[in-house]
């Protein structure tokens, strides 16, 4: 019997072409689209699971919510993490991690300059169960001066010869390799090349504080902890030790001090949590977003269901084709569970075929899809085991639902009404559910055109968003602390080129993310009995920063060249001026106290400008002069040939024998990388825009064929009688082209209220205009009709002898 049903299946699907081609190419998209955002959904969501441990690891994170300004911090203070392991004895370990920053690294010939070396406890490769190829894990790590490398970093300085027992030069220390491992998993929150021992800078006599941050911080709790208990202890142990810090650092008095039990707030990160649910300030990496997952998992799961609406639409719409045929299976005995069964394997065959042509198209994406979604997924994750099993129940249930209500409703054709004539169905159930399956399939491609609008006007903006610095032009000499004492002159040297309009020379570039921190209150305010500690960055720069980057003074002055007395002046931005609580009052003049102890004169107002991403809201900054800052050399230039005056500042470079290659960026570009994320989630709304409006086309001009294919004798009659071409096809059109406004109309406020959910992440954000929902229903419409007109035309113009032949 189920040989005779595949049989069936594969004869019928032969006999119609156009309707299995439609339906195989429909499934088949929609299958890779889920194969794909499945394997990004599993990296993402499987982020932080490979220690054996996982879920009884914990981050230490910071909530500070003092003055009026909540911030989180995913770091804390060098002491925190062997404090809390002291008191409570489910803690069973801890273990530290914390970034060195930028550094060149040399062994012999070799000189890189490496942004991934961290310092790293003894215990932290056990902890996070990464197992060293070379070395061993135990003592790797616990002598200062010693170093743990990747396999990829031991062959860009060692080539094919082993690191182990060799030294090599970070920075100005001399380190021995004392281990290798093979990488950092690629789903770990946090990458680097080189681990050095958390003891060659942090001894045991080093001073123990609680009151800052910088060390990322890691728990292992016994499993039968409860993590929210022991987080009731913490303010304690602010209490005990963050207190008298603050007491002594901001000079205040007990009773002030006490008030950081209340806004000094230590709290608990699960390990598998943190990529997707942590956004903290200075996260170790970029990390993902929950919500995200949920909006790439929808767009998956509507992508299949528009595919299974074609399939249960054509297949309703086809159904007279096959009443005959049913009409004679019912004579001759077949029971309707029978009926069913042919016509679901006929579902599930045909969506088995599409799954073959689904990993084929996923073949041919995966290097697309890799670019977009940077992951770095083999076509081997496809074709696995557990893959395969999962690949093949989805495709077993994707054929069941497509397949379900059509083969029920043919099966439910009465023999009489065959006979008849008629497709044995009841007039007043013809198409309602057919046309409600249109509405669903037009109603999300137009909301996911209206979206990739919206997402494209949010980037727009945020790229051309007025900085309150000029961007263009702009070049960044990196590195040029490494000049030494040359630095000053080889800025000169620079000036006195005329294709450079401007430079300074500073470790603090707009965009890069390269900036201090610390608190300060206004000295006037805090006598008068009310003192508002503000947290503010810090911007260390000369007086040829402000103009080189074309920033503007709102108040005040600039500092003064080279002036001694300008090492207690400082320049506040206008957030600063606003947090502070001057109100009305000129802030020029008025003494600013950091960290409790450095007084500073206010001696100008910087008008506010996008130090960091346009998401984020213009924070408190403080510009403090400096004659010695040697970070980078920002250059203004002006020139058309760029590639020229970037060789003859590399020749001027190496001129100084510096022990740093030449390196530079531009400030627009580095500017525009602040953005990739949202890029990423254009290119991804635009694919899947185009892939739904496909889905629903083919489905809409497979149906616009069965259904003009029913209405053949009717359009004949209506050209003897003397319809023109035009009004045949806008009759043909008409009743499509109610559904797509219907789905427009509802697709445009559920539309709104998403975007507008998404753009609450932004400080900075557009105003969604009407005209993005009418231009998206047009759009709609446009190819609706495109796709509706081939068929209706062709009717139109048909000769309608050959349509009343048997009349």
């Amino acid at each position: 019997m189920v040989k005779n049903f595949i049989i069936t299946a594969w004869r019928n699907l032969k006999s119609n072409k156009v309707f299995s081609f439609i339906n195989v190419f429909g499934l088949s998209i929609g299958l890779t689209c889920c194969m794909l955002i499945g394997a990004y959904l599993y990296q993402e969501l499987t982020y932080d699971t490979y220690p054996a441990q996982a879920k009884q690891l914990y981050r230490v994170a910071l909530h500070s919510n003092g003055n009026n300004a909540a911030a989180d911090f995913p770091s804390v203070d060098v002491a925190v993490g062997q404090g809390i392991k002291s008191v409570f004895p489910e803690v069973l370990a801890v273990t530290r991690l914390t970034g060195r920053g930028s550094v060149f690294v040399k062994y012999q010939e070799h000189q890189f300059k490496e942004d991934k070396v961290v310092l790293i406890d003894s215990n932290f490769f056990q902890m996070f169960s990464i197992p060293l190829v070379e070395g061993d894990i135990k003592t790797a790590l616990t002598e200062p001066k010693s170093i743990v490398i990747t396999k990829a970093f031991e062959k860009k300085y060692f080539g094919n010869s082993l690191a182990l027992g060799k030294a090599l030069t970070v920075g100005s220390d001399l380190v021995k390799v004392t281990g290798v491992i093979d990488k950092i998993p690629d789903n770990s929150h946090f990458h680097a090349d080189a681990f050095m021992s958390m003891v060659t800078f942090v001894t045991p006599r080093a001073k123990q504080t609680w009151s800052n941050v910088g060390y990322y911080t890691y728990l292992l709790l016994d499993k039968n902890a409860n993590p929210k208990k022991l987080e009731a202890g913490f303010p304690q142990l602010v209490a005990k030790f963050v207190v008298p810090e603050i007491q002594h650092d901001m000079g205040v008095s007990l009773a002030e001090a006490q008030k950081s039990v209340n806004s000094f707030i230590f709290f608990l990160q699960p390990l598998t949590d943190i990529h997707l649910h942590s956004s903290t300030k200075y996260e170790f990496e970029a990390n993902g977003d929950i919500h995200y997952i949920y909006i790439f998992g929808a767009l998956a799961l509507f992508i299949l269901l528009l595919a299974c609406i074609n399939f249960t639409n054509l297949s309703t719409a086809s159904a007279t084709k096959r009443s005959k045929e049913i009409g004679i299976r019912k004579v001759l005995g077949s029971a309707k569970n029978k009926l069913v069964s042919q016509f679901l394997i006929e579902s599930v065959m045909l969506t088995f075929l599409a799954l073959l042509f689904a990993l084929g198209m996923v073949y041919l994406l995966l290097p697309y899809f890799n670019d977009l979604s940077g992951k770095q997924v083999a076509i081997g994750f496809f074709l696995n085991y557990k893959a395969l099993i999962l690949e093949t129940a989805l495709t077993l249930i994707v054929g069941i639902i497509a397949g379900i209500y059509p083969a029920f409703f043919l099966s439910s054709f009465q023999i009489i009404s065959i006979l008849k004539g008629s497709n044995g169905t009841q007039p007043a159930n013809r198409g309602g559910l057919r046309s409600s399956l249109i509405v669903f399939q037009f109603a999300i491609s137009t909301a996911l055109i209206i979206s990739t609008f919206i997402v494209y006007q949010q980037l727009h903006f945020m790229q051309n968003k007025k900085l309150g610095y000029d961007k263009n032009q702009v070049l960044v000499i990196n590195d040029t602390y490494m000049l030494g004492d040359n630095i000053n002159a080889f800025k000169q040297q620079l000036l006195n080129d005329n294709r450079v309009v401007n430079a300074t020379i500073s470790s603090n570039v707009p965009g890069y993310n390269s900036m201090g921190g610390t608190e300060i209150y206004v000295k006037d305010i805090a006598d008068k009995g009310t003192r508002t500690e503000l947290q503010t960055g810090i911007y260390w720069i000369d007086n040829s920063y402000i103009p080189t980057l074309g920033m503007q003074l709102s108040k005040g002055r600039n500092f003064y060249p080279s002036s001694p007395a300008d090492s207690a002046s400082v320049i506040i931005n206008e957030a600063a001026v606003r947090d502070l609580g001057f109100g009305n009052t000129d802030p020029i003049g008025k003494t600013i106290i950091r960290s409790g102890q450095r007084h500073y004169t206010i001696v100008g107002v910087v008008k506010d400008f996008h130090y960091t991403s346009a998401k984020q809201k213009i924070a408190p900054l403080m510009m403090l002069a400096s004659n010695n800052s040697k970070g980078s050399i920002i250059l203004r230039i002006k020139t058309t040939d760029i590639n020229h005056l970037i060789n003859d500042i590399k020749n001027q470079w190496n001129t100084y024998n510096a022990s740093a290659p030449f390196s530079y960026s531009f400030l627009d570009e580095q500017y525009a990388s602040l953005y990739a994320s949202e890029q990423r989630t254009g290119q991804i709304f635009t694919s899947f825009s185009i892939i739904a409006i496909i889905i629903a086309c083919l489905g809409l001009f497979g149906l616009a064929a069965f259904m003009i294919r029913q209405r053949v004798k009717e359009i004949g009659i209506r050209k003897v009688l003397g319809a023109s071409t035009g009004s045949i096809t806008a009759m043909l059109s008409k009743e499509f082209l109610k559904l797509i406004i219907i789905a427009s109309l509802i697709a445009f406020p559920i539309t709104w209220y998403a975007m507008y959910k998404w753009l609450q992440d932004f400080a900075y954000r557009i105003n969604i205009e009407w005209w993005v929902f009418l231009l998206a229903g047009c759009i709609a419409l446009l190819v609706a009709v495109l796709t509706i007109s081939f068929q209706s035309i062709k009717a139109a113009l048909a000769n309608p002898v050959k349509s009343l032949r048997s009349e």
